[in-house]
């Protein structure tokens, strides 16, 4: 596939960087082998990276921080501005190769992509505009003001549903925060991160900057422990399950680091009475289907009103039996494989748990095989009719199961939205305002993310993205989440002659 050479990516490709070049051709002979999930197809193998070289790696992230830090903020917007430019370059071979490693179709491989080409664009702008604040001293001839200063390098730690996307959302505001990165990406795919690292690096060395700025390191569970644990890495910014994110929370809390925490979704749409129904089902159908299901905002329940309950059950229905399900490179493909086996029967184990609590599949379900499946891991989007007290339905499957219930009053719906321990997106659709603004206020949902007429997935990088209680409370990408990459300082300037103490104290030697 011409995508892969055009990358940069062909036989064995070392999984350790430094910025500049890659370590490890003689110390590591651990791989990790990255299978299409479209075909079971070997794409390509990675280095796991040794304790050895992940030492080098944060002593010359480490280093470089003492220089990057030093060049002004705009200068490191520019050097953002460049890997944008560059990304915009690879667009398309990238979009491919995100689809064909994590196995989402096509359009939205090109999707992701342009997101890392957005959060460039934005981050360019937020170069010059990491504001401060200034307040009055109670003190006369005193000035008082807050500042924000880099905070050191920054450990990534990204999730195989959106191989690319999350870390440039965390890379490119600490970068131009002035904050060096160093980034562990899924080992499902490790691909995407490696052709990644080969554009930045070009970018990197056209500029005469040192190494240890943008950093890879590849492996399994103990690669990603070494950053956690480590006191070098003031930040850990991690996206995964809610289990792993309570495991980091407690590592990097242990040794009082700061951490962004990305972590599950159990998101709902309640569908009104009074809504635009063909608008809602559609959105239902994408948030529901989109990336096979394996998106952190997929719509996993929708919450209907009682009058409309059939309305919106026979269109889904009717939708769901019209998507095309197959190779993720194919241009009429909607629906692509999940990521591997395992997630294949985690689905399957969910639907029979739909069944023994009480439930029953409507639609889908089934794993597909024989022609045009050979070797990858398809299923049928599922539709299941439940209640919102099911075990089940209170736990994530990340796979393409949709839960169907009804209420009959708004104030029931908003109680069994917010009744999950998770709190990523929401949605409500509704032409009623009243309706709309209870769901946005204080007494509506409890989710980092609310929205009204479009649905849970599909986030704009403007706005900060993130979740309360189980999702971790962290928050990424636009609005001022780019404080998280900084330490605040308070500043005050005694420009007087006296030396008068707050709150009136005296003390006269």
């Amino acid at each position: 596939m011409n995508f892969l050479s055009n990358l940069g990516l062909s036989g064995l490709n070392y999984g350790t960087s430094t910025g500049q070049e890659y370590l490890g051709s003689e110390k590591s002979s651990k791989t990790i082998t990255s299978y299409s999930p479209a075909d079971g197809s070997v794409i390509g193998e990675v280095t796991l990276t040794t304790r050895e070289e992940y030492d080098q790696v944060v002593e010359a992230s480490v280093k470089a921080f003492d220089t990057w830090r030093m060049m002004p903020a705009p200068q490191r917007g520019e050097i953002v501005r460049q890997i944008g430019l560059a990304l915009r370059e690879h667009k398309d071979d990238l979009g491919r190769l995100v689809s064909w490693e994590m196995g989402k179709i096509y359009q939205e491989g090109l999707g992701e992509v342009q997101e890392m080409i957005d959060i460039c664009d934005f981050a360019v702008g937020l170069s010059r505009q990491l504001y401060g604040f200034t307040m009055h001293s109670e003190r006369p001839r005193h000035r008082m003001y807050d500042q924000y200063h880099p905070l050191g390098p920054v450990g990534i730690i990204s999730a195989f549903n959106f191989p690319v996307a999350v870390w440039s959302w965390n890379a490119m505001l600490a970068a131009v925060c002035g904050d060096t990165v160093i980034w562990k990406p899924s080992e499902k795919t490790p691909l995407t991160a490696v052709a990644c690292q080969n554009i930045v690096a070009e970018v990197l060395k056209e500029n005469n900057l040192p190494e240890g700025i943008f950093c890879l390191i590849n492996g399994d569970r103990e690669v990603g422990e070494w950053l956690t644990s480590d006191k070098r890495i003031p930040l850990i910014s991690a996206t995964g399950s809610t289990r792993m994110g309570k495991e980091v929370a407690k590592v990097v809390g242990d040794r009082l680091g700061k951490t962004i925490l990305e972590l599950g979704g159990n998101n709902a749409i309640i569908i009104s009475d009074q809504a635009d129904i063909e608008m809602a089902v559609r959105a239902t159908v994408f948030g529901a289907v989109g990336t096979a299901g394996q998106r952190c905002t997929s719509t996993r329940r929708i919450i209907i009103h009682e009058k409309v309950y059939d309305q919106v059950k026979s269109r889904l229905l009717e939708i769901y039996d019209k998507v095309r399900i197959g190779s993720p490179l194919e241009d009429d493909t909607l629906v692509g494989p999940l990521i591997d086996k395992d997630a294949v029967a985690m689905m399957q184990r969910a639907l029979e748990e739909v069944k023994k609590e009480g439930g029953s599949v409507i639609f889908g379900g089934e794993v597909l095989e024989g022609d045009g499946f050979e070797n990858g891991h398809y299923v049928r989007p599922a539709v299941c009719e439940v209640k919102n007290e099911y075990k089940i339905v209170q736990s994530e499957t990340f796979a393409p199961v949709l839960y169907l219930m009804k209420y009959s009053t708004l104030d029931e719906a908003i109680h069994m939205h917010n009744d999950v321990v998770q709190g990523l997106s929401s949605s409500i659709f509704t032409l009623n305002m009243r309706e709309a603004e209870t769901f946005l206020s204080h007494v509506g949902s409890d989710c980092g993310i609310a929205n009204v007429n479009i649905g849970t997935s599909g986030a704009e990088i403007g706005g900060a993205f993130g979740g309360e209680k189980e999702t971790g409370g962290g928050r990424e990408s636009g609005s001022d989440a780019w404080k998280a990459y900084m330490r605040r300082q308070t500043n005050t300037i005694n420009w007087g002659d006296g030396l008068p103490l707050a709150q009136g104290i005296k003390f006269d030697v």
